[in-house]
């Protein structure tokens, strides 16, 4: 730690903190997890184990980079290169949205992050506004994978309490526990908040119509989801009605990630290929922009280059 020289608290968790921090040498900004003491709390190790996994087989563009991890008085540190905010940031700043052009941008990005990781058998399982990294030119990093794991064989279990509640896929509200990469591109697309599981599934029920067969035979059998169907006798909105202002190209995008049966769901590469990306040439004008800001950042940081 003496390298560092403490500047701010940048945000805190249940598992730990972030905090601001200069690299004395080269006066870099850098962000350092913290995380509470691994050695006593065997979640919380195997939380820091996992991410420090994950993010040494991952490296992209658009996942943030991990500089280097030490141990100190029986905690986990996590140094990352600095980004300056996060899309939270900028959608708490602006209620009435960030654009459609800032967001393509945005969500392209995002969905070249996912699918690196995807394409490496990783699934992020906590895909949110907050774990989106926003640099002041522009570019976005996906982050935090202490939830991440790697993708077994088809048919293999997993937790289903993974995913901040209004990012959770309805596989992973009914306690599905086979389940894969679709729960990621859900979280892409996902508009809605909910006040408990109950909720949240009613929410999207009502919005988008009926659960897969399979889903609505687990929400039978789960007594916690006792009255739900009497809660949703009422016909499924269309996005489109709810939101007439918006593309319609990203309104078909959304719904897209929406789907309801994740099999039906499209991979993060065919969303890349979206028309929502494509019609106006946007990725062809964009990437040459983005690769141009990623070198600037990349030369300009020592730290990066070790």
């Amino acid at each position: 730690m003496e390298k560092y020289e403490k500047i701010s608290v940048v945000g805190e968790g249940s598992y730990g903190l972030v905090m601001k921090y200069k690299h004395r040498e080269t006066g870099q900004m850098v962000a350092i997890k913290k995380f509470i003491e691994t050695e006593e709390d065997q979640t919380v190790r195997k939380m820091a184990l996992r991410e420090i996994r994950m993010l040494k087989k991952l490296q992209h563009e658009n996942l943030v980079n991990m500089i280097e991890v030490f141990r100190r008085k029986r905690r986990f540190y996590l140094v990352f290169e600095y980004m300056d905010h996060t899309i939270l940031d900028e959608l708490e700043e602006n209620s009435s949205g960030l654009g459609d052009e800032k967001s393509r941008q945005y969500i392209f990005q995002v969905l070249r992050g996912i699918d690196f990781c995807h394409a490496n058998n990783i699934v992020h399982r906590d895909v949110k506004p907050e774990n989106v990294l926003v640099s002041q030119s522009g570019i976005i990093k996906l982050c935090d994978f202490g939830f991440a794991r790697l993708i077994g064989t088809p048919g293999a279990t997993y937790t289903d309490y993974v995913a901040t509640r209004w990012y959770r896929a309805p596989e992973l509200l009914v306690g599905d526990t086979k389940y894969g990469r679709e729960v990621d591109i859900w979280a892409v697309g996902c508009l809605f908040p909910g006040d408990s599981d109950i909720d949240q599934l009613y929410q999207i029920i009502k919005v988008l119509g009926k659960l897969s067969q399979r889903h609505q035979q687990l929400v039978s059998r789960n007594p916690m989801f006792k009255g739900l169907k009497r809660n949703t006798e009422d016909r499924a909105r269309s996005l489109y009605k709810l939101f007439p202002s918006w593309p319609h190209l990203a309104l078909d995008f959304i719904s897209l990630c929406l789907r309801l049966d994740p099999s039906h769901r499209p991979t993060a590469l065919e969303l890349i290929r979206h028309p929502y990306f494509t019609h106006d040439h946007f990725s062809e004008r964009f990437l040459p922009i983005l690769r141009a800001k990623i070198q600037e950042q990349f030369e300009g940081n020592p730290l990066l280059q070790k």
